[in-house]
């Protein structure tokens, strides 16, 4: 601006400093009236206000400016006049509001506070007038101005407060997303199976209705019915080795197929036989009592019913396997209980932390190994907060190990504390960074796959619940560990 006319007006033991706002003079005496008007500030003494208006710069931001920006150190305290401004942060999915700030309000570096550059930007929303003090003047602000300071740390714990709740919800968000997205994949498979069980289920019924009326006309004797009735307890025995592999089961329904054909019988109930502890010697013993059709039948009768049977079973198992999803869901989220601190068993609790996180350990061929201590004791805490914690470190442990890696979850007594060690094989945490793992919003993850918080928000509940989480790191192990009160202490 070419040649502004200035008006100025001596305050008490103050230079003479002039302020120009688009276009027209303002003076400290007219800042000094809108600070003493100042929703956070104006209870401050006015000498105290005159200090800042002296050594302040009036700035204007138009509509999308920034002030200030992810990356780049803060310049100083803000004192908001008028106008609006929010803060957002990207966690992947776009920019997201966090905070925001109205005229009355102030931002920026507060008196104590160590932040230096922000975890997103902050831009106007509206035409803004702001009064801005370079950091460096902070330190003088503290000893000049006492109210203003107290003033000011009180709108920094209260900035903390929010930015910590704000955090939280949403870490909570994320994993709770990720968790859906798991739960959705491991509820996939048996659903499907049971869906394909039971359209199944009706064509093998109708087979053995079928298979037991031909039975039936075959008009077997007292020895032929007893032998059909080893045939059956042989289908319905459970195989005492355990489930064959493909390879000896395919092996197995060839061997059964030969049979079949050689003695002129359908060779479609190979396939049902095989799963069963059915014998070749047995298939021999019935085919010397029985002969001809009604030997067609038996096996017919034999195979439909474990055909039926094979299904039923594979149908309960994924009912069950649904069910132990549901439960590990439930104890993992403590959802129908208060919260309160209590006495957690933790074996539990990683336990089904596992179990909700098996499919991206899957996903990568991980093997994750849970080793308790017997009669490990419990600790006192709050449930769902340190389900959490496991969440955040087995979800790490699982991101950092390589593919085919393994992770172990140890917990021991030690002297008066439990301690769970998760300890995972992959590459380390370089000792450059080490000091930053716990920063909020520090992520060595590409944009998209992590926001940084899951550290900073693990050590916060860890410390919620008296506890103390450390790590070491070195190429090829990264062990996190968290100390836990006992709960008789």
């Amino acid at each position: 601006m070419e040649n502004p006319r200035f008006v100025a007006f001596l305050l008490p033991s103050l230079d003479l400093i002039p302020f120009v706002l688009d276009g027209a003079p303002m003076t400290e005496i007219n800042l000094l009236e809108r600070l003493a008007e100042h929703k956070t500030l104006g209870e401050a003494p006015r000498e105290e206000l005159a200090w800042l208006a002296a050594h302040g710069i009036l700035r204007n931001l138009s509509v999308g400016e920034f002030l200030s920006t992810k990356g780049v150190p803060v310049e100083g305290l803000h004192v908001l006049l008028s106008g609006h401004v929010t803060h957002c942060v990207d966690r992947g999915a776009g920019p997201v509001k966090v905070l925001e700030w109205r005229g009355g309000d102030v931002t920026g570096v507060l008196p104590y506070s160590r932040l230096v550059t922000p975890p997103g930007n902050s831009i106007a929303q509206e035409p803004t007038e702001i009064l801005s003090l370079h950091r460096s003047l902070l330190r003088e602000l503290t000893s000049r101005c006492y109210e203003i300071t107290s003033i000011l740390v009180r709108a920094m714990l209260d900035r903390a407060r929010v930015f910590t709740s704000s955090d939280l919800l949403n870490e909570k968000m994320i994993s709770l997303g990720k968790l859906s997205a798991g739960l959705a994949h491991e509820l996939n498979n048996p659903a499907s199976a049971i869906e394909r069980g039971a359209a199944q289920l009706e064509d093998h019924l109708n087979a053995a209705e079928a298979a037991s009326l031909a039975l039936g006309a075959s008009r077997l004797s007292d020895d032929q019915l007893e032998a059909v009735r080893a045939i059956r307890a042989s289908c319905v025995a459970k195989q005492a080795g355990g489930k064959l592999s493909p390879m000896d089961l395919a092996a197995r329904e060839d061997a059964i197929a030969d049979w079949l054909c050689a003695h002129g019988l359908d060779t479609g109930a190979a396939y049902a036989l095989s799963d069963t502890e059915v014998t070749l010697e047995e298939l021999n013993r019935i085919a010397a009592i029985v002969s001809g059709p009604p030997l067609n039948a038996v096996i017919r009768w034999a195979a439909a019913g474990c055909g039926v049977r094979s299904l039923a079973s594979g149908i309960q198992d994924s009912a069950m396997h649904i069910a132990g999803l549901v439960a590990a869901v439930k104890g993992f989220t403590h959802m129908d209980q208060a919260m309160v601190a209590e006495a957690v068993d933790l074996g539990s609790g990683l336990s089904d932390t596992v179990k909700l996180l098996g499919a991206k350990a899957r996903e990568k061929s991980v093997a994750v190994a849970i080793d308790l201590e017997a009669g490990l004791p419990k600790v006192r805490g709050f449930a769902s907060e340190l389900n959490q914690i496991w969440g955040n470190l087995i979800e790490n442990a699982l991101d950092a190990a390589p593919q085919r890696g393994c992770i172990d979850v140890v917990a021991r007594k030690e002297g008066e504390r439990v301690v769970v060690r998760i300890i995972d094989n992959g590459s380390g945490i370089p000792a450059q960074i080490c000091q930053r793992v716990f920063d909020p919003f520090f992520t060595t993850k590409p944009q998209g796959q992590g926001v940084g918080l899951g550290l900073d928000i693990a050590r916060r509940l860890v410390r919620q619940n008296d506890g103390v989480i450390e790590f070491e790191s070195q190429p090829g192990r990264t062990e996190f560990r968290v100390a836990l009160p006992m709960a008789d202490q």
